[in-house]
Parts: structure tokens; C-alpha cells; sequence
């Protein structure tokens, strides 16, 4: 139990939200369209290469590391355990974010020069979990020393999304300062996991006789745990005779494969969504862009599996029972007071939304002729640029923030750079840096953020990294 502990608070500490800070507005590149629809792009046509356009991954860590409980100093590890328990709270999370782009192609309209459209899909997972602090006390601490100390349910929060994502943008240019875009979005969900509206109370009181007499108090409790994409994967494993002494096969991995690739192309629960983004030249070297992402949901109504404990409960005891030193599990002890009913009704899931804003200042023209970057008629583009971008993203508790501050700088007609340092709720720094090539007409880029850790990523607070191939003509 302590090392299940010990590996949930390591995690409960992941922080990093789907902030692409160092990608956001270079739209030299494609897939800042993704972020904003709006983005001014000058390019005729792009094409991303085919699985490889496109691949995000992100992670992080607050409030303890890896190195905290593991590091060879000495210390005994219950200790560090503890002192890491004491450390994090209901507020710390573990997030992970992995995209693939599998297609991308944008094009301008052969009949009006202001307009630009784009098309694609790509495959997104996206996992949150928060650190159950009430329960993980409760679980490696027992409630002896917690007489009338109410453990709340709410502290169980977690969400896990496996989809792929189809998109049709739409861009307009709709005057020398402004620039407009949308994309339609279609989700199809391939799995999905979520637990965010928990309630109630555990608490353990002595009698008013004493005696050394307990109550042990389940006040209100409402615990639900939603899923879908999931009963039909249990159902085949329960149905599924094994022989132990038979060699192991992938057979069943292929079927979940080739399940989830039926999933993946429309196969799944479906959703819609949309997101929508400007660009405004205030003057012509100062300009403003702003963005929302995934505003949507996804209705899930095939392979719709849900467990609910709900209800109140009263016993009594001479010891306080609920301790893993006593060999004792919680859920146990909570499923034997409240049975689990399982249903299958259909829930509606909302995307989670994400904000980004900028305000940029341009300067260092070209002027020997040298970028072929820039449609016909138009006045070369800056070779420097510095401003701020704000970000937000919705979340089952919480909003998160964060303000980054931004340098952006054409080395050279086939080289682009652009050097961030965002501080958030979690991290008073964060130094990315992107490069981005661009020799005849493909282009490779790279990108990542905290880079001052990666030094240690054993003791690192967070790491991000994106690169694709793109053709851009």
C-alpha cells in the first residue's frame, strides 16, 4: 500500500496544462492554426507530412518530485513519504497531454486571395487527476490520530480522454487589420474515464459513553466513476477461458488495436466543437490575438458503463478500523457500508477549454529582397518581435493561468527562433525555445519549454516537448 501511495503522490504532483506557449502566433508554421484559426498566415498552400507534422507530448511536476522520495541521501523513505504527504494538497494534479497530427493541409481560395482553408485530423489524449489528499491520508495514515476529522469524497477527481479529433478551418482576411478564422471540429471519443462530482464524508467520532467506543459516520456520500469505451474490453476479458500453460499470444492486443482504430475513424462517441480566433494590427508594427480552443462537448452513449456509491451509513467499533497497518483497505471498508450500483445511462462530457491572448510589438524589416515569405503586393514581414501572451484552460476544479513573455527572431530567411519564459500557478520560470527551418519549401521544427531542468529531469518540475515536418509553399 505504501509503495501505491507513494507512486500516487509522485503523480498527484504532475502539473503541466496544454499551454503550447513557444508555438503560439509563429505563424511561419502550420500548426499555429490549430491554435488560432485566426492566425495570419502568408503562405499559398501547406501539407503536413503524414504522422509526422505534428507530435506534442507534455508533463510536469509541483509540489514534490521523483528526487524527494528517492533520492539516496540517507533518509529513511517513510519518512520522505511523509513529509511529501504533508507537502502536496487537493489542489495538485497529474496531467498528461500527447497529440499526433495525421493529416494537415491548408490551401488559399483560388478565387479571393483573403481566404484561407485548412483540414485535418489528429489523435489527442488527454488524462487529469488530482491528488486525493483526504483519501491518501486516510489510506497510509489510518484515522486514529483524525477523532472527528471529516475525510471528504470530493477530494477524488480524475478525467482521461483517448479521441481523434476532425477539423475544417476557415480564415478571412477581412481588412489590412483584421483577420478571422474558425474551425469546425468532430470528436470521436475512444475511451473516456471521469470522476469530477464527488460528495460527502467519512468521520470517525467517540460516543458520548467513551469507553473507548467509535462511530465510524459515511455522511451523504454520492461517488460516481463514468466510462465508456471500456465494458466491452472487460466483458471480453471476463468471457475469455486463458490456459495458463498455453504460450502467450498477441491476439488480444490486436483486437483492442484494431477496436480502437475502429474508434478512430468515426467508429466512437461522437462530439462537436468549434474554436475561433483573430489577429488585429492596432498600428502597423503593434498587433493583438486572441483565441478559444474546444469549445464542445462529446455525447457518450455507446459501451456506457458507470458505478455509483451513494448513500449514508453508521457503524460502530472499539478501534478505529480504517488503517493499512491493520491490513485493512478502504474500499473495501467503503464497499461493504455502500454497495456499488453499476448503470448504463448515457453522460455528456464538455471539452476542456483552453484561452490565449497576445500583444506584440514588430520591428527590423526586411529589405534586401532575400525572404521569398510574404504573398505578392504585400510588404515583407519583421525580422524581431517581442510581446507577452496570456493563457487559460478550464478544468474540473479550477481555471489555469499563465503569462509568458516572448522574443521571436528571423536569424535568417531559412532559420526562426523564439525564446519564451512563462511563469504560472506552479513555476516562477520556465525558459522554451523553438527553431524552425526552412530550406526551399520544407520545414522542420522543434520546440520545448523548462529548459533549466533537463539537467535532472529525476528532479525536474516539468517538461514539454513538439516537432513536426511541414511543406509550405
Amino acid at each position: 500500500m505504501r509503495i501505491v501511495l507513494c507512486l500516487c503522490m509522485l503523480f498527484g504532483s504532475l502539473v503541466h496544462a496544454q499551454n503550447k506557449e513557444v508555438l503560439y502566433d509563429v505563424t511561419d508554421l502550420p500548426s499555429s492554426l490549430l491554435l488560432n484559426p485566426g492566425a495570419d498566415v502568408k503562405y499559398k498552400f501547406h501539407a503536413g507530412v503524414p504522422l509526422l507534422s505534428q507530435l506534442h507530448i507534455s508533463a510536469g511536476l509541483r509540489g514534490a518530485s521523483i528526487f524527494d522520495v528517492f533520492a539516496d541521501d540517507g533518509q529513511d523513505i517513510n519518512t520522505k513519504i511523509s513529509n511529501t504527504l504533508n507537502t502536496l494538497t487537493n489542489k495538485d494534479y497529474v496531467t498528461l497531454t500527447q497529440q499526433l497530427e495525421i493529416l494537415h493541409v491548408g490551401w488559399r481560395s483560388p478565387r479571393n486571395r483573403n481566404v484561407y482553408f485548412s483540414a485535418g485530423l489528429y489523435q489527442e489524449l488527454d488524462l487529469i487527476a488530482y491528488f486525493p489528499k483526504d483519501l491518501a491520508v486516510l489510506a497510509y495514515r489510518g484515522n486514529q490520530d483524525f477523532i472527528g476529522v471529516p475525510f471528504g469524497f470530493s477530494s477524488l477527481s480524475f478525467a482521461a480522454d483517448l479521441m481523434t479529433v476532425y477539423h475544417f478551418g476557415y480564415q478571412r482576411r477581412m481588412s489590412k487589420k483584421l483577420t478571422f478564422g474558425v474551425r469546425a471540429k468532430l470528436y470521436s471519443s475512444m475511451f473516456n474515464i471521469r470522476s469530477t462530482k464527488n460528495s460527502g464524508t467519512f468521520t470517525t467520532i467517540e460516543t458520548p459513553q467513551g469507553n473507548n467506543i467509535y462511530q465510524h459516520i459515511i455522511s451523504n456520500a454520492d461517488v460516481q466513476v463514468q466510462t465508456s469505451g471500456y465494458a466491452s474490453f472487460r466483458e471480453d476479458e471476463d468471457d475469455e477461458v486463458v490456459d495458463p500453460t498455453a504460450p502467450a499470444t498477441n491476439e488480444e492486443s490486436q483486437d483492442v488495436v484494431s477496436e480502437l482504430i475502429g474508434r478512430a475513424f468515426l467508429g466512437g462517441n461522437i462530439g462537436v466543437g468549434i474554436d475561433a480566433g483573430f489577429t488585429y494590427h492596432l498600428e502597423d508594427q503593434w498587433t493583438v490575438t486572441g483565441s478559444v480552443q474546444d469549445l464542445g462537448m462529446i455525447f457518450h452513449s455507446k459501451d456506457v458503463e458507470s458505478y455509483r456509491a451513494q448513500g449514508s451509513y453508521v457503524f460502530e467499533g472499539l478501534e478505529t478500523p480504517i488503517t493499512t497497518r491493520g491490513g485493512q483497505d478502504i474500499l473495501d471498508e467503503l464497499e461493504a457500508a455502500i454497495p456499488i450500483d453499476t448503470l448504463n445511462t448515457s453522460y455528456t462530457a464538455f471539452r476542456p477549454t483552453k484561452l490565449y491572448g497576445s500583444l506584440k510589438y514588430s520591428f527590423n524589416r526586411y529589405n534586401d529582397g532575400s525572404c521569398d515569405c510574404f504573398l505578392e503586393g504585400e510588404e515583407p514581414p519583421y525580422q524581431d518581435a517581442f510581446g507577452v501572451q496570456l493563457f487559460s484552460q478550464i478544468r474540473p476544479r479550477r481555471p489555469i493561468y499563465a503569462l509568458t513573455a516572448f522574443y521571436y527572431k528571423r536569424i535568417a530567411s531559412f532559420l526562426r527562433t523564439k525564446v519564451t519564459y512563462t511563469i504560472d500557478d506552479y513555476s516562477p520560470y520556465n525558459i522554451g525555445f523553438l527553431l524552425s527551418t526552412h530550406f526551399n519549401k520544407i520545414n522542420f521544427y522543434i520546440s520545448a519549454n523548462n529548459l533549466i531542468e533537463y539537467s535532472n529531469l529525476v528532479d525536474a518540475q516539468g517538461a514539454s516537448v513538439q516537432l513536426g515536418f511541414n511543406v509550405i509553399m
